[in-house]
């Protein structure tokens, strides 16, 4: 097995073109944001996106006994305390419908001190349709001014065909099928992925949670939300921790994240425990305002990649904007 490439912040330098859209759409993502609890009929100023909250857990992961001595550095405790979110991907909380399966499995990791080690926002769909930095912001600007209705629905369009080439690929076709049969599956029997690559020290990674023994069709007959407070009421989930990392650019690709990574083997890290009956109360103002910004991690654990880094700025935005707004609301549940 070859050496795993090395990090460099090359893999993350925007052009200036790319840094006057991001300056428009952090202006986008602030609207969106303080408009949001209108948006989405609440009291409280929502995320501009996985707005809707379907639970939080408190959680622990095991590290293997038997991961490589490369890795062993970055995971040097037997266990760490989680805090996780479930979410739906859209950033308007929709009720009285059902659920598109967009999901979200957003972990914090925290050591024994209660020091935060990394912030890792997964989602069940391993790829993104995207793959230019212009594009995406020009079409993130466009999603938030059309839910505060600055734009037309014809602008939202028109920025949605210009996505659609980069959707032609085995690798994207494949798992759109995958998802698409898949739909009606329960949430937890999803497999999430980290969408883009991440530090692993000098290194890069790619993770995969893979639960063991979920049924798929737990809760068929409830909502989201309903399915998954009763499984993790009266069962206990556990998921594999998997990490690929990248060897060479042309096989694990940083900045095509349209793509598969082949080539590179899953190695398991260690398992998510969650206990039954560990559930926290969503709604509650120190849980609806947690962040799992990314960057907020340590620096062996930073995201990495430029559309990666479109996330720093955004998640500060909308977390300050956030904040800002619900003090003004005295939101407190």
């Amino acid at each position: 097995m070859p050496s795993p490439l090395k990090y460099n912040k090359r893999f993350d330098k925007l052009t200036d073109e790319e840094q006057e859209l991001l300056e428009i759409n952090k202006k986008s993502i602030a609207d969106f944001v303080e408009q949001s609890s209108s948006v989405s009929d609440v009291n409280y100023a929502t995320r501009n996106a996985h707005a809707k909250t379907y639970a939080v857990a408190i959680a622990e992961l095991v590290i293997d006994q038997h991961i490589p001595e490369m890795l062993q550095p970055f995971f040097d405790k037997e266990r760490y305390d989680l805090t996780i979110r479930f979410s739906n991907a859209h950033p308007k909380i929709i009720r009285g419908k059902k659920d598109i399966p967009a999901y979200g499995f957003a972990v914090k990791i925290k050591d024994e001190n209660g020091t935060l080690l990394a912030n890792f926002p997964l989602v069940n769909f391993p790829l993104f349709p995207i793959n230019s930095v212009g594009t995406f912001l020009k079409l993130f600007t466009s999603v938030n001014r059309f839910f505060v209705k600055k734009w037309s629905s014809f602008s939202l369009m028109m920025q949605i065909i210009k996505v659609i080439p980069s959707t032609f690929t085995g690798s994207f076709i494949k798992n759109i099928i995958k998802l698409w049969r898949k739909r009606n599956d329960f949430f937890l029997s999803f497999d999430y992925h980290s969408v883009g690559a991440y530090r692993l020290g000098d290194y890069m990674m790619k993770i995969k949670l893979k639960p063991q023994s979920v049924s798929k069709n737990f809760g068929k007959r409830l909502k989201v939300k309903d399915a998954l407070e009763s499984y993790l009421n009266t069962e206990n989930f556990t998921a594999d921790v998997l990490i690929q990392l990248c060897y060479d650019l042309k096989d694990q690709p940083v900045n095509q994240l349209n793509v598969e990574w082949k080539n590179s083997p899953f190695v398991k890290i260690g398992e998510i425990n969650i206990d039954k009956n560990n559930l926290l109360d969503p709604y509650a103002c120190e849980n609806e305002m947690l962040s799992f910004n990314p960057f907020e991690s340590k620096m062996f654990f930073q995201p990495v990649g430029k559309l990666q880094k479109l996330r720093e700025d955004a998640y500060k935005v909308s977390m300050q904007t956030r904040l800002k707004i619900n003090k003004l609301l005295k939101y407190d549940k």
